[in-house]
């Protein structure tokens, strides 16, 4: 599909009168170059959130499982792909002002444009599902975050009920359990 959509593109940039005067060489391929960089930094960003969505629901399990060390390991990792999200998104910025730069006063030559937008169909559908991933990333954050929240309070509460009970308390040999009442004094 990408093989296709590139020969549109090029097709479509390098048709003759596709502004009001034609481009150079140079231009179109500067607009091809962009158009490709972009698609393809939005496929790295769409797979980016696919792996956070599955670290967010593997952590979910672990949540319910109540695996510290595991939970430790994931919240690592979501980090990491967290981190790598926000890298590539400043990357994607300035390459989205570019591009759109790129295709303003652009008219095509054939139907590169198909669902009636100034973008290509695939960069588009691209966006959309990014920002359908990024609204279930949220989604689902919000619902680890809150049974977490919920899972620490049981822990608190099963310590705080430890605490207080007196089976379970610790008893130093310096508390008041009592006074000797034979002393051995022969050495």
């Amino acid at each position: 599909m990408a093989e296709i959509l590139d020969r549109e593109t090029d097709a479509a940039f390098a048709a003759d009168g596709i502004m009001e005067g034609t481009p150079s060489p140079e231009e179109l391929a500067q607009r091809v170059a962009i158009l490709k960089r972009f698609r393809t930094l939005l496929t790295q960003q769409r797979d980016r959130f696919r792996s956070y969505l599955e670290v967010l629901d593997k952590q979910k399990d672990i949540i319910e499982k109540g695996d510290p060390d595991e939970l430790l390991a994931h919240v690592e990792l979501e980090e990491k792909i967290v981190a790598d999200i926000f890298s590539i998104q400043r990357v994607i910025d300035p390459l989205e002002d570019m591009y759109r730069a790129a295709l303003s006063g652009f008219e095509p030559a054939g139907n590169v444009f198909r669902s009636g937008n100034r973008e290509p169909d695939e960069v588009q559908s691209l966006k959309t599902a990014l920002e359908s991933m990024k609204n279930e990333a949220v989604i689902r954050s919000t619902r680890n975050k809150e049974m977490l929240s919920k899972r620490m309070a049981e822990l608190r509460s099963e310590i705080k009920s430890l605490r207080n009970n007196p089976y379970t308390a610790r008893r130093s040999g310096f508390s008041d359990g009592g006074t000797a009442s034979l002393i051995d004094v022969s050495g």
